[in-house]
């Protein structure tokens, strides 16, 4: 096992987030029905939102300010989205309308794609993750009027949410073997 004493909350980060997009969006993609929504409300509460909250602020410890926003902002996405379905599901607000949640998808569009720009000088493989969740987003917003985009944005999520899960597994198996097993390519800006 690796003795490093430097821990990578990243780890934990990416593997929250992207299990938490994969199953997901398996539903978006209508690979399974809807009706398997309620496995991930405990999932995206506790693994894609809390855990990416507390990789965010072991992020804030080691000084790594894209970390800390990143993780904590998306943990807080996946909190939101959460309490958001039981809400309704309890009827203590109404259903959101479409352009609501289009609204709501797009502001994360929005916020992801200025968060994609400093990747590029991080290895390739993180721009992947980001880049692919700025078009989900979008995707996804215009799949609030579109069935079939928002089937597409299904399969584009779950590649989305792989490239997190590849990031994540390249981030604790290359340096516990000391070298690039996994590559994770060179940054796009030096």
């Amino acid at each position: 096992m690796d003795q490093n004493p430097k821990v990578n909350p990243a780890v934990l980060g990416l593997a929250a987030f992207g299990l938490t997009t994969v199953l997901l969006n398996i539903i978006n993609a209508q690979l399974i029905s809807s009706e398997n929504l309620g496995m991930i409300l405990p999932l995206g509460f506790f693994f894609g939102g809390l855990c990416q909250i507390y990789a965010g602020s072991w992020e804030v410890k080691l000084g790594n300010t894209f970390g800390a926003t990143a993780f904590t902002a998306f943990g807080s996405f996946w909190l939101a989205l959460v309490a958001m379905i039981i809400l309704q599901s309890l009827d203590v607000i109404a259903p959101i309308p479409k352009a609501g949640l289009a609204l709501f998808l797009c502001g994360w569009g929005l916020f992801t794609l200025y968060m994609t720009i400093p990747t590029f000088k991080s290895p390739k493989a993180l721009t992947v993750v980001f880049a692919t969740l700025t078009i989900l987003f979008f995707l996804l917003a215009i799949g609030q009027y579109y069935s079939s985009v928002h089937t597409l944005a299904g399969y584009e999520g779950i590649i989305c949410g792989f490239s997190a899960l590849y990031l994540s597994a390249a981030s604790i198996i290359n340096p516990t073997f000391g070298r690039e097993i996994m590559p994770i390519g060179k940054p796009l800006v030096k």
